[in-house]
């Protein structure tokens, strides 16, 4: 591993370092014993308050870890397998040819082409950095009870450096990440809206309005047979019926057929993420998932995602890049995860799973950076227009 993998290392330490100064923002938390201000320790803690020092501290740590992110992320060159294709593409739409990108990209493109100038590409790519990781960061701020555990899986699961590659479909996943929050406030209109100006750059994420609606009825209502039959049903058909479900996948995007991206292949890894937050979700179910509360039920929700996942990855491999599918549900885990290990109130037992998860991500991350060399990634090495 080369020097240059020392800015995606540096970078996660000090935007973690950094989010242990964000209290939450997320208000609907409640104060339990044993809480600390900043959710140390077992219980819930509250929110960081409007008006106070702790919040204005907040916002300048986390407009610290915008900055950093967005940085590194806009200042690339020649990063990311993907990174010529789009500007080759950029031309192709500065001289209005065809390409199989949204119409809200494409327009997007023009704009900043006619401001810059025909194929100044490096603009285009910062603007559409600096758009992700906002609403990466706006999603934290909004869902994420403990910030700093939070950000470190979504750097360390990878979220954040993919979208150094695959520029339009993380903006996607980062939109529908910050989505989430409005279906838990049942502010379904608004929830709708933004899911709409995400399918601009990336139609995969209309996927999201019946998945994210249905893990809602779910995890509001008690769990009923029918709704295990249905379930069952869908499954059942997965099996029966692939064809059915590849050519509306090809309806949308056609030239998957028989690519390099119609593969069938399964990410196990991803599967076993999915079964170890399951099985999480299981050692804390009495505390974390059972009750009304708004976290119980806000977790409840991320636990549906995750067994929607859990079928999708084995089952759906059928499916052209089923990841992506995926990637909307498993996503969720970034704030799953937090609330459960915090939440558990028998110390050796928080301490034995904190130390677990962490140990996971950790592995996880340094496996992914090995991978970022590899040709069909090339994520790795780093290089940025200031330096290179």
């Amino acid at each position: 591993m080369e020097s240059s993998a020392l800015v995606y290392i540096t970078l996660t330490i000090v935007t973690v370092l950094l989010a242990f100064f964000v209290q939450s923002f997320v208000q609907w938390q409640t104060t339990a014993p044993g809480a600390g201000s900043a959710g140390a320790g077992s219980g819930r803690a509250l929110g960081a308050i409007p008006g106070s020092r702790g919040y204005a501290r907040s916002s300048v740590a986390e407009f610290a870890i915008f900055c950093l992110l967005t940085g590194v992320s806009a200042c690339r060159i020649a990063v990311g397998n993907d990174y010529w294709v789009y500007r080759f593409n950029f031309r192709l739409i500065a001289q209005e040819r065809h390409v199989s990108s949204e119409i809200g990209f494409n327009l997007i493109v023009k704009w900043m082409q006619q401001l810059f100038g025909y194929d100044n590409y490096l603009p285009i790519f910062a603007l559409f950095s600096l758009l992700t990781v906002w609403f990466f960061v706006r999603a934290l701020h909004g869902q994420a009870v403990h910030y700093a555990f939070s950000l470190f899986l979504l750097m360390t699961g990878g979220y954040y450096f993919n979208s150094l590659n695959t520029v339009r479909y993380y903006l996607a996943l980062a939109i529908a990440l910050y989505a989430m929050q409005y279906v838990l406030r049942e502010e379904f209109g608004k929830f709708v809206l933004w899911i709409l100006f995400g399918a601009v750059f990336h139609k995969s994420i209309l996927l999201v309005i019946p998945a994210y609606l249905a893990a809602y009825v779910l995890a509001k209502g008690k769990l009923k047979k029918w709704h295990l039959a249905v379930g069952a049903l869908g499954v059942a058909s997965l099996f029966c019926f692939p064809n059915f479900y590849r050519e509306i996948a090809f309806t949308f995007y056609p030239f998957y057929r028989d690519s390099a991206f119609d593969t069938g292949h399964i990410s196990w890894v991803n599967v076993l993420k999915c079964a170890g937050t399951l099985a999480l979700c299981g050692i804390c179910y009495k505390r974390s998932l059972v009750g009304a509360d708004r976290q119980n039920v806000a977790n409840r929700f991320y636990f549906y995602l995750n067994g929607m996942a859990l079928v999708v990855y084995p089952c759906g491999s059928f499916i052209p890049e089923v990841s992506r599918v995926g990637y909307y549900l498993i996503v969720s885990q970034i704030f799953l995860l937090p609330a459960l290990v915090y939440d558990i109130d028998v110390k050796w037992l928080r301490r034995l799973c904190y130390v677990g998860v962490i140990g996971a991500f950790v592995c996880y991350f340094a496996v992914l950076l090995k991978g970022m060399y590899a040709t069909d990634i090339r994520l790795l090495p780093y290089l940025n227009w200031i330096f290179n």
